[in-house]
């Protein structure tokens, strides 16, 4: 008996190592499939791939990758890994499209999908992707990955959203409209809380979380060209509403002068675990951040909801994500790539990082999306939009920062202060 077992066992053990053996082989640093498969496919992906820096994340798309080869044996995959510098990277990828140099199969920020889409750089998705799949994405899911011509130009596969956070304890309730959460703020200081704190410093974190209120009013940044619109006619009065409610929020004490220098959402994080706030704006990811930094006991009286809008009809969430691409001419590169997006990203490599998908029914297929927070961010997805990805937004951007610290430390009127912003950005945008 003892014999057969120590058989089994060295038999298990060989087996395993062949396998481990065959996927070494089928996995290098810069190549997935064998090196003599007759068909290449060279991939350029963020860190979300085989080149993750967490040894689990990254072991875990080393098998997804692996297993998605096995299915295509003809074909290998010439992985390239982009830097950290997110925004660079995006544009020399641009430019080497447009010099028709780009790799064939490659991970695009959505929120600079557009500005690819202008281009025309991106080959057609439609034929790879059923109805059912498309009309299962969130709208602005959809919306953000269809050109004018109702063309699928990539695979948006995973997204975020910005919520408020709440302390149970101090505000019991959540704040529906953007009267709710001036009361309950103030309310909260009374306990010995600083108000609600929110992104007011110079990055980009205090426009996109700010936008929301704008958006929520019907707002638009830009025209279907791309041209600056936010300072004329209707956007420039709801401009001045959702800026004017911010402002009113530090010159009650609603929230506190601080905010203008708050410019990571890891000071949130901090004043929370500090007990010196029950309010602040963030993002879904840092829901699990407070898990891990807060004790058990503390943790349970955090909540979220969606952020209040000017009634509690009018609602809107800043969201990003990535898509898959192709650049190449070849069809079966297309559809390789497709694939890709399909079998590796949309859906399994959701799980394993547990980022947000894009269709609603993923979060029912994937456990560990089926967890209540989960549930609530995917209905607050309903309400999400994504920043118009035209070349002038970064511009528009900085002079909302700028705007935006003006108007909060009472530098400039907020109409003053939104004129200048207006200006600039269209001065910029006869320059580009």
């Amino acid at each position: 008996m003892k014999s057969a077992t120590v058989s089994a066992l060295a038999l298990s053990t060989i087996l395993f190592s062949a396998s481990a053996i065959f996927a070494q082989e089928l996995a290098t640093k810069d190549r997935i499939g064998t090196a003599d498969a007759a068909k290449t496919l060279v991939v350029r992906l963020t860190n979300d791939s085989p080149n993750n820096s967490d040894p689990a994340i990254a072991e875990g798309y080393q098998k997804l990758f692996v297993d998605f080869i096995k299915k295509h044996p003809d074909w290998k995959m010439q992985m390239q890994f982009m830097s950290s510098d997110i925004g660079t990277e995006q544009a020399k990828m641009l430019e080497q499209a447009k010099a028709g140099n780009a790799p064939d199969c490659a991970a695009v920020d959505s929120f600079v999908l557009s500005q690819f889409m202008v281009n025309k750089v991106l080959a057609d998705f439609t034929p790879y992707f059923s109805k059912e799949e498309v009309d299962d994405l969130f709208p602005f899911i959809r919306s953000g990955i269809t050109d004018k011509d109702q063309t699928i130009r990539a695979w948006w596969w995973d997204t975020d959203l910005r919520v408020l956070y709440r302390n149970k304890s101090i505000v019991a309730d959540a704040p529906q409209t953007w009267d709710d959460l001036k009361k309950a703020a103030i309310a909260s200081t009374k306990e010995g809380m600083e108000g609600v704190l929110f992104n007011g410093g110079r990055w980009e974190g205090t426009t996109f979380d700010w936008l929301a209120n704008y958006w929520a009013l019907g707002g638009k940044l830009v025209d279907d060209s791309g041209k600056p619109v936010f300072g004329e006619g209707e956007n420039k009065e709801k401009f001045l509403k959702a800026l004017n409610y911010f402002k009113d929020l530090v010159d009650s004490g609603a929230a506190p002068k601080r905010v203008t220098t708050i410019a990571n959402y890891d000071d949130m994080n901090a004043a929370a675990a500090a007990a010196t706030t029950a309010l602040f704006i963030g993002g879904n990811w840092q829901y699990a951040q407070l898990k891990s930094t807060l004790d058990e006991e503390e943790f349970k009286n955090w909540t979220f909801s969606p952020i209040p809008g000017p009634t509690a009809d009018q609602k809107s969430t800043g969201t990003g994500g990535w898509t898959i691409a192709s650049f190449s001419k070849d069809k079966e590169k297309i559809e390789m790539c497709a694939n890709l997006a399909r079998d590796v990203y949309m859906g399994p490599a959701n799980a394993l990082q547990q980022q947000l998908p894009t269709r609603k029914s993923l979060f029912d297929k994937y456990e560990v999306f089926s967890t209540e927070a989960n549930k609530t961010f995917a209905n607050a997805l309903v309400d999400g939009q994504a920043r118009p990805g035209v070349p002038i937004y970064p511009e528009i951007s900085n002079q909302i920062q700028i705007m935006m610290g003006d108007v909060l430390s009472g530098t400039k009127k907020p109409e003053e202060a939104l004129d200048a912003a207006f200006s600039a950005a269209m001065e910029a945008y006869k320059r580009l």
